[in-house]
Formats: C-alpha cells, structure tokens, sequence
C-alpha cells in the first residue's frame, strides 16, 4: 500500500485537526496521499492531491473515512467492485462502520500499512427498479434498500416474491430489505434480527406490518427478491437512507448480491460482540 485516500465529514468539528494530523503522518513516512475534494476545502493550508469522490477510490490503495457511518456508507458504494479497503474512524455518533476511535487512529493505521489488521468481506446489494418491463435505474447498498410510504400516504400493498415464486403480501408502512451489516441499522429499530455482519443474508423486515403474522426473515443472499408495489400513492425507495428513488403501483424492485463486496478493516480485538456491548450496550440493560 503506497496511496491513501482520505474522506471526512466536512461539518465535524474536529475533522480539519485530524485530517491535518492524518497527512502529516503519512508523507512523512512516504505515502502518497490524496484527499476528497471537500475534504481539501476544509484544509485549505495543507498540501494534497485532491480528487472527487468518484474518482478517490481508482487512486487509493486504503481509503481512510473521517465521520460517522453516513460517510462511510457513500465511500462504499463509490469503491463498488474496485476493491479498495475501508478504514472507518468515528468522529462522534454511534458509529457502528467506523467503529476505531481518534486514539486508536494511528495505531490501526499503522498496524493496516503493516498488514496486520483484518479484513472483513461485507455484502453489498443490488436494487434495480422495473416499470413496464424496462429497467429505470439500479443502485449499489451496503446497508439496507427501503420501500415506505410518504409522510402523507395511507398503508402500502406489496407483495415480494423470492427465487421467482410468491412469498407474502405485506400491507405495512413499508419494507426494509438489509443486508446483515445493515440489521444493526433502521432494520433493528423495527424489530429485525442482529445478524453477524460477515454472514451472507438478505434480511426482510417490515415497517409497523398491519398483519400480526408478518415477522422478520433471513434470506440467504444467493437467492433474487422481488418486490411490486399494489398501491397508487406517493412511494420512496431509498438506498443507505442517502439515494431517494420515487416509485408507482406496479413497478417492481428487484434486489439481488451484487457481485463485489465491501472491505472493511478492524482491530483484531475489536470483534462484532465488543463492538455490539460498546454501542448497544448489548446484555447490559
């Protein structure tokens, strides 16, 4: 690894020190560093190539990601299939992509540069919306794709299909499909399982289901999912709650594994369970 890429949350209060700090401990040690466009303009002082998110990833060989779990989520989909390593580094919040504090910043850096980090595989998913019978759009998640209605609108009719055969009808506020990264996310807020984030599994959960019988299910990730809107009101669909979508009755949305996954890098130490206690303070209260 001779190229680092270094993305930040722009509006945190401390990512202009950190980035500082981060640059220098890299050039001095002979690292080509080069920094998110946005990310430059908050260190106007310090030296850098700078590129757009876009390209960022093409010119990295360990992309380090400066913020909460937002800014780690738009990194991953802008790597998609190329492979890059992501090192998340919690500037406040939750946090639970970019689980390595400030003072743990430099060490795992160092430890990473060194080959001494693990790295974990993460499934990504693949929505593509269908009208008609012709493709609109297709975008790449890491965390969960979400079908809900508008603030407005009355309960929605889905109805999802798995391998091509009829699964259930949902007449709900929506429909969260997660990836097991993304069951600690909006998935787990509606009542969705803890899946371990390395697993391959496609998690379906719905949102305030008017049928009692509807519960959350895993998938495993191998297999296509399929979802066709039955209502005629204002429908979202959203992906890592940052890309909006707006849907009709009938179109279909169709989520399969996208063919790359995400490379995240983590502390040996720093297991999902330790980060689970850290977070959620899991089996303390």
């Amino acid at each position: 690894m001779r190229r680092v890429g270094i993305v930040a949350k722009p509006d945190a209060a401390r990512a202009p020190e950190v980035v500082t700090r981060l640059v220098d401990w890299l050039t001095e040690r002979g690292f080509e560093v080069t920094l998110e466009k946005e990310t430059a303009g908050i260190v106007p002082a310090v030296r850098a190539n700078a590129a757009n998110k876009a390209e960022l990833p093409g010119l990295s060989d360990l992309l380090i990601v400066l913020g909460g779990d937002g800014t780690l989520l738009s990194m991953a989909r802008a790597v998609g299939d190329l492979g890059v390593p992501i090192m998340g580094v919690n500037l406040g919040g939750l946090g639970f992509l970019t689980a390595t504090t400030l003072d743990e910043m430099l060490p795992s850096l160092e430890a990473a540069l060194e080959g001494r980090m693990v790295v974990e595989e993460r499934l990504m998913l693949v929505a593509r919306v269908v009208r008609k019978g012709a493709a609109m759009c297709e975008h790449m998640g890491l965390n969960d794709i979400v079908i809900t209605k508008s603030a407005m609108s009355r309960i929605i009719s889905l109805a999802v299909s798995v391998e091509g055969h009829f699964a259930t009808a949902y007449r709900a506020d929506g429909l969260i499909i997660s990836t097991a990264t993304g069951s600690t996310a909006y998935s787990l807020s509606a009542g969705g399982p803890i899946v371990a984030p390395t697993v391959d599994a496609i998690v379906l959960t719905p949102i305030c289901s008017h049928t009692l019988t509807n519960r959350p299910i895993v998938l495993p990730a191998s297999h296509r999912v399929e979802v066709t809107i039955q209502s005629d009101q204002e429908i979202m669909l959203t992906v890592d709650g940052q890309v909006g979508v707006g849907l009709r009755e009938r179109d279909v949305v169709e989520i399969v594994k996208a063919a790359s996954h995400t490379r995240l890098i983590r502390f040996p130490q720093k297991d999902f369970f330790t980060v689970l206690r850290t977070k959620l303070k899991w089996g303390e209260r």
